[in-house]
């Protein structure tokens, strides 16, 4: 039972990185994304395959062990908690029904949660050679 867990696990993420992937690949592709940075470009592709639009800047995101950006810092705890639950619901189920339960809280969750996935997902699509 663990092991097929396990098992579903990959293969969830995996679609999900390769959808990212071609979506990234889309972004760059566009004039008005020449000048983004790597990380905004994921951001925006994360967006884009969760269909939501961004309702703010993206913000960047903390280079501490958190793996909440800097601006979230100061959030309740709830608030903190519940997009931490996001983003494991993200690398076990997917990220569009982490993106679905996001969208049932407020804006500042659902913003975070974006910035928080697009920085713990920019490294693997470094190492992968998708992003630089």
């Amino acid at each position: 039972m663990a092991e097929e867990q396990i098992i579903n696990f990959e293969k969830v993420l995996e679609s999900d990185m390769q959808r990212l992937a071609e979506e990234v690949q889309r972004h760059r592709e566009r004039p008005e994304s020449r000048s983004a940075g790597d990380l905004e470009i994921l951001k925006r592709s994360i967006q884009s395959v969760t269909q939501i639009s961004p309702a703010s800047p993206s913000q960047p995101v903390s280079d501490s062990k958190s793996p909440l950006p800097s601006y979230a810092e100061n959030a309740s705890s709830e608030t903190k908690l519940e997009i931490e639950y996001l983003l494991d619901l993200a690398f076990r189920e997917g990220i569009l029904k982490a993106t679905n339960e996001a969208r049932k809280s407020n804006p500042f969750v659902l913003d975070t949660f974006h910035d928080a996935l697009a920085g713990k997902l920019y490294p693997e699509f470094q190492k992968r050679g998708i992003l630089k």
